[in-house]
């Protein structure tokens, strides 16, 4: 994934070699992307703000979570076609996301936020989250990474 390049222009260009290959799933996954960063960016324009990477991110692994969560409905109620159509979504989507971080190196992420923020108690755990939020966007699940925080402080 390159920094350089805005992700939108990144899936543009991938959308139309998709389109290319006669890849329907990829295409629509792809189409997928597009529209949420484009309804994220009309969102960010009517507040006056600008969507930073770290917000086309959280979009996406908003986006994984949901597909991983409806894939799992659609499992249990017997619907395999559909639940490997979520799969292939979430495949394409994760190209664009950065590698997750072990469960390891986000406890090592989080020990060192908590020293450079300087957190004693669990009262100061929103700071910490925040502190990990901003300097590994999109590389771990921030629900994990709370839990992490909160033992790391509590005990």
């Amino acid at each position: 994934m390159a920094d350089v390049q805005p992700l939108r222009d990144t899936v543009t260009a991938q959308m139309k070699e998709a389109m290319k290959s006669g890849d329907k799933v990829r295409v629509g996954a792809l189409r997928l992307i597009m529209a949420a960063l484009k309804d994220r960016e009309i969102e960010a324009r009517g507040a006056g703000k600008i969507v930073s990477r770290a917000d086309e991110l959280a979009l996406l692994t908003k986006m994984v979570k949901s597909r991983q969560e409806s894939a799992a409905i659609y499992a249990e109620a017997g619907r395999a076609e559909l639940a490997a159509q979520e799969n292939a979504e979430v495949a394409v989507i994760n190209e664009f996301l950065p590698k997750q971080m072990s469960e390891a190196e986000v406890t090592a992420a989080a020990k060192a936020a908590i020293t450079a923020t300087g957190a004693a108690s669990v009262k100061d755990m929103g700071r910490v989250v925040n502190a990990l939020k901003e300097a590994h966007p999109g590389q771990m699940d921030f629900a994990k990474a709370s839990a992490i925080v909160k033992s790391l402080l509590a005990g």
